[in-house]
């Protein structure tokens, strides 16, 4: 195939020795190669994500593992949750260089160790997201039984490492799948181009077990938890109209309750971000493996690519803005980030109430 199109342009590819071309679909040498703008764009974009995820991570990570206070058997995933995006984001200077040097650049190898730290982490992170769901289900529609020990735990991180590693080690010693160069060649996941039938099968089992699976078992979770609320609302609504009272809080209740909401809806807020920003990588392997590879252009591909990227450098600030404890713990450390959290949530409420009552005066 000729490395030129009629306008002489060069394709993707043009300037690879033979022993790079051999691990790159052929589908990506139809396409012309993208403009030096768009590779420098795309590092640029990389570069800020890389500097936010691993600043937010990265303090995640500190705080949550050495805060005695932050030490619970939930925020376990939390902190296997920070791994999972810090390890993403560890091969990112792969792609960067590959980007300023527009294309693949960094070969083969690198290829393999950037796609393999992508499929650890980004499976990890879905299962991860699971048992976060499992835990707010648990503690929320079950507060007496269902709350978890550190060693049950444990046993459910040690799992989620069980169930990833192996979709990330078959296709890098190519047992059952591969990985390959995307897009711009600048970034390499699985290989869900080639249209063999193990291919097939490999792209549609991996699509099960990685997507519809965390995936199935978050909306589970959350329904039940949303359906368990409107219930246990609805039964003290009507439980005070009976009783002739406005309501059957007391001030440390509801204090007890923002902060349980405030951290549900971090939770909810993460893992809706896991979906969002899977989904569209999910249809694209489902696509290049079994519908009309024609629509997925370069461009096209990177879009799914920025998109994971992009959650995993959101996820650390999610848990920032909404967890009261941790941003407590920020402030102690980090007293010039200027947080100002109050030292718990009754004191917020009481010191709203008292905002609200000066206002109306």
């Amino acid at each position: 195939m000729s490395m030129e199109d009629d306008d002489g342009l060069h394709r993707l590819g043009w300037n690879l020795p033979p022993e790079d071309l051999i691990h790159i679909p052929e589908h990506w040498f139809s396409y012309t190669e993208p403009p030096a703008s768009m590779h420098l764009l795309l590092g640029m974009i990389y570069i800020v994500f890389f500097i936010m995820a691993i600043t937010g991570n990265g303090l995640v990570l500190w705080i949550f593992s050495s805060a005695k206070v932050l030490r619970t058997a939930s925020n376990m995933f939390v902190v296997n949750l920070a791994f999972c995006d810090f390890i993403m984001f560890v091969s990112i200077p792969i792609f960067i260089y590959n980007c300023f040097y527009r294309g693949f650049a960094l070969g083969h190898l690198a290829c393999q160790i950037y796609a393999a730290l992508g499929s650890l982490s980004g499976i990890g992170a879905g299962m991860s997201n699971a048992c976060i769901a499992y835990d707010r289900y648990t503690t929320i529609t079950k507060p007496f039984d269902g709350k978890l020990t550190r060693t049950k735990a444990f046993l459910m991180i040690l799992g989620v490492w069980i169930y990833t590693i192996p979709w990330a080690v078959m296709p890098l010693i190519e047992v059952w799948g591969r990985f390959v160069p995307e897009g711009y060649l600048t970034a390499c996941s699985f290989d869900y181009l080639t249209t063999t039938f193990d291919n097939r099968m490999f792209v549609a089992v991996i699509f099960t077990c990685s997507y519809v699976i965390p995936m199935s078992m978050i909306i589970f979770f959350y329904s039940r938890i949303v359906s368990t609320i409107f219930s246990h609302e609805k039964a003290l609504r009507d439980q005070a109209k009976k009783m002739n009272v406005d309501s059957l809080r007391s001030n440390q209740n509801q204090g007890n309750q923002s902060a349980e909401v405030r951290i549900a809806k971090a939770a909810i807020t993460i893992c809706f971000l896991f979906v969002a920003s899977w989904t569209p990588y999910a249809v694209l392997a489902l696509v290049g493996a079994f519908g009309d590879q024609v629509i997925l252009t370069p461009g096209v591909t990177m879009i799914p690519a920025c998109t994971c990227k992009f959650v995993a450098c959101l996820d650390p600030y999610v848990y920032a803005i909404s967890h009261p404890k941790y941003r407590q713990e920020l402030q102690k450390r980090l007293p010039w980030l200027a947080i100002n959290e109050p030292p718990d949530d009754t004191k917020s409420l009481a010191t709203a109430t008292s905002n609200n009552e000066e206002q109306k005066i």
